[in-house]
Order: C-alpha cells, then sequence, then structure tokens
C-alpha cells in the first residue's frame, strides 16, 4: 500500500531497472578504465556507452542460464554488438554486484541524510518552542522532579546529531567498490584500472578484497539503520506514553474525518507511533542478519546475497518511511502545557522531598535522619492525599529546623529549570 509516507525516490532506488543500471555503470567506468590502459580501443567506448539493458530479455536468458549477470550480460551484448567483447573483461561476477550495490546505498544513504537532517530541524524547533514548558518528569514511569518537554526535545536533538555522525561514518563504509577479479588477487584486472574505475564512479577502493566486498561493511551500515530506528521507537514511546488518557501531556496529530476505531467513535490513538515502534523492531531483525553475513566460506561464498536482496532495500526502505512518518508526528504534535501543569500538581508537592531532606541535613542532620523524617510525611501524603507542605509544616521534628515559611520557599518549581538555559547553550540551542 502506499501512502503519503512512502517516499517515491527510495522506491526507485531500490528498483530492478535501477540495480541494473548500477551494473551497466560499472561495466562502462570499467571499459574506459582498460581505454585508458591502452587494452580496450578508445573508438570502440562510445558505442559501449550505447549499452543498454533489456529486462524482458534477460528474464528470457535467465530461464535458461540461471545466473543473473551471465544473463545481464548477454542481454546488454545484444544492444551493441561487436564491441560488446570489452565489456566485462576480466572481472568477475562480484567485482559488477557489490561496486554497483554500493553505489545504490550511497543514493539510498544520501536520501536518509537528508530524512535525519529534516528530523532533527523539526525536534530543534520543538525544543525551542516548550524550552520553558514545564512537566513532570518520570523515572520507572512514577513522577520524579520537573523538567521541561523543551529539555527532553533537546536530548533528542543531541541524539539524532549522534545519528547523523554514525550514519555518515556508516555511508563511508559502504561507499566502497571492488574490481579485483576472481578472489581478489587482480591477476585479470590491475589496480590501476580498479582505481580509475572506481574513481570515475565516486567510490573508494577496497584496499585489499577477496572476491567480494567484505560484509562488516554492510553490517555497519544496517546496525546504524538499526540504532537510528531504536532512536526513533525511543522517541516514539515517549508520545505514546504521554497520550494515555490518564496523562495526555502530549498527541499524535489527529486530522478531520480521521478514524481511531470501528468499533468506538471517540477513540484517539497514537497509532502513527506504534508504527514507528513496530517497524523498529523489523530493522533490528535485519541488523542481526547482516552480521550473520560477516563470516562466509574461504574466499567468498553467497550465503550472504539471498539476504542481502532483502535487507537491504526494507532497511532502506523502512527507515525512509518511518522517519518521514515521525517528521510528520512532530511537526503536528499537539502538546498540553496546562494538563502538564495538572498532573504535576497530583503528587500533592511530593516532587520537593529531596530539596527538604537536602535543606535538613544542611541544618545538621544527619542523611539518614532526614531521609525518615521526610519519607514518613511522604509515604503519609501518598497515601492519605495531604498536602505535603502541610504535612511538613505539622511536624514539630520537621519545623525544629527548617521554619514554615523556610518550607515555602523549598516549594518552588522554579528551581528545577536554574540550569536548562546552559543545557540548552550546551547543544547549541540558545
Amino acid at each position: 500500500m502506499i501512502d503519503r509516507y512512502s517516499r517515491p525516490e527510495m522506491k526507485k532506488v531500490w528498483s530492478e531497472e535501477n540495480k541494473f543500471d548500477k551494473w551497466l555503470q560499472v561495466e562502462i567506468a570499467v571499459c574506459e578504465a582498460w581505454a585508458a590502459q591502452g587494452v580496450v580501443p578508445r573508438e570502440a567506448i562510445p558505442e559501449i556507452k550505447k549499452a543498454k539493458c533489456d529486462l524482458a530479455c534477460m528474464e528470457e536468458v535467465l530461464k535458461e542460464t540461471h545466473h543473473d549477470v551471465t544473463a545481464f550480460l548477454r542481454s546488454v551484448s545484444e544492444s551493441i554488438g561487436e564491441e560488446s567483447r570489452f565489456i566485462h573483461l576480466g572481472l568477475t561476477s562480484s567485482d559488477v554486484i557489490d561496486t554497483a550495490l554500493a553505489l545504490q546505498l550511497v543514493e539510498a544513504a544520501d536520501i536518509l541524510a537528508k530524512d535525519i537532517a529534516n528530523l532533527t530541524e523539526v525536534l530543534e524547533q520543538r525544543a525551542r518552542e516548550h524550552k520553558h514548558t514545564i512537566m513532570m518528569g518520570r523515572t520507572h514511569g512514577v513522577h520524579a522532579e520537573p523538567i521541561t518537554f523543551g529539555l527532553k526535545m533537546a536530548l533528542w536533538v543531541e541524539e539524532m546529531r549522534r545519528n547523523a555522525s554514525r550514519f555518515a561514518e556508516a555511508r563511508k563504509a559502504i561507499a566502497v567498490g571492488k574490481i579485483s577479479g576472481a578472489v581478489g588477487t587482480h591477476a585479470t584486472v590491475p589496480p590501476e584500472v580498479e582505481r580509475s574505475a572506481c574513481a570515475n564512479l565516486g567510490l573508494e577502493v577496497a584496499p585489499v578484497s577477496n572476491q567480494v566486498v567484505q560484509r562488516d561493511r554492510h553490517a555497519q551500515f544496517v546496525t546504524t539503520l538499526a540504532i537510528l530506528a531504536s532512536s526513533l521507537e525511543k522517541f516514539a514511546t515517549e508520545i505514546r506514553a504521554l497520550q494515555r488518557t490518564e496523562v495526555m501531556e502530549a498527541e499524535e496529530p489527529f486530522e478531520q474525518g480521521q478514524t481511531g476505531s470501528s468499533a468506538m467513535p471517540h477513540k484517539r490513538n497514537p497509532e502513527l507511533c506504534e508504527r514507528v515502534c513496530g517497524l523498529a523492531r523489523l530493522v533490528r531483525g535485519h541488523s542481526l542478519t547482516a552480521m550473520e553475513n560477516i563470516a562466509l566460506w574461504h574466499e567468498r561464498d553467497i550465503s550472504h546475497s539471498s539476504t542481502e536482496r532483502v535487507i537491504l532495500p526494507d532497511s532502506c526502505l523502512v527507515l525512509d518511511y518511518v522517519l518521514n512518518i515521525f517528521i510528520y508526528v512532530m511537526k503536528g504534535l499537539q502538546v498540553y502545557p496546562e494538563r502538564m501543569r495538572e498532573n504535576m500538581d497530583l503528587s500533592k508537592g511530593l516532587v520537593f522531598s529531596q530539596r527538604v531532606m537536602l535543606a535538613l541535613i544542611e541544618k545538621g542532620l544527619s542523611r539518614e535522619q532526614a531521609y525518615k523524617m521526610v519519607q514518613r510525611n511522604a509515604m503519609k501524603s501518598w497515601k492519605e492525599k495531604i498536602s505535603f507542605l502541610d504535612l511538613l509544616k505539622n511536624d514539630p521534628d520537621v519545623t525544629n529546623s527548617i521554619s514554615g515559611s523556610e518550607l515555602e520557599g523549598i516549594f518552588d518549581y522554579g528551581y528545577f529549570l536554574r540550569y536548562v538555559d546552559e543545557s540548552f547553550e550546551r547543544v547549541g540551542l540558545a
């Protein structure tokens, strides 16, 4: 199914037409490199550049050969005639397949890099917008101490920047070609041809290879996609938690005419964030397969080949899809500051327990004494739903050390926000 979050650009990268076009680009680049060495006549190059791959022809040949590269070569040969004898000179199939795959992965990576930058920009905007929007910080799902929604967003911004840095390294790792012939010895295709062809294609040369580009490179790429997907799941999970009816501090976009349930007209579900979470699990699964592909027999086998036809396109397509979903979610995210304040007040001031304990310690009590004194009142406040401040004011053990007016001064939400500006400066969001 195609929806608004599907990107035709990424689908095109992984189309059969683009794959075989990349194979042809590699073959032509190698022919040009051979021509520079004087092995292929320079006058043959213009004709070679006219070569085409007819997919229908290739399909027919494949029924006979059961080998996609030989089927490809026959189709290409039929498109130009005599000069076809120079195509695939000295090469093995993996020279073409792996180098062309690098070109596809680079194309996909450049699309994903734009998605990452777009999401980071949206998160930066929302962080600045809610820099001082105070809300309850939670640990174990339980009220802890106040933070701001902007600080939560700033945390995500910084994580996406780390993801961008990791992703740039992963792109570099897979932007590598290999034109070294069977088992990588260069016996039939000299290093000069490899260097020239890869430079023409905009790729680095694998410093040493066997019959394939080593799969730790692809594993690095897919595991980086998995980390990115996991970050998106983390963000989406937070929104899902904040959208619960009992919390309702933030909510993903819900459009006019949209329905949340076939049975219950009132439902407004975080279905986009749930979709992000589900698909992140798929990419993580692919990362395991990518790591399994690292270990091949001797100079190569093709146990990696069948899985890569699934995990590489799938991982790129899925991550592109969920990034675009989450960009949409964050652009349209509904934030409810009033509800955040209401939820903070639910705990009757218990969020100030640490401040009270520290104040008692400053007055000369031991940490153990102060902790027990504060916890005793805190537990009563929890159980009886009584104001924590009122309980403290009526506890002579507490008031012997801290006056009522001092206690009131402690119960100030602004105290928790003193260093928000500095945190924003640290991440360049001031």
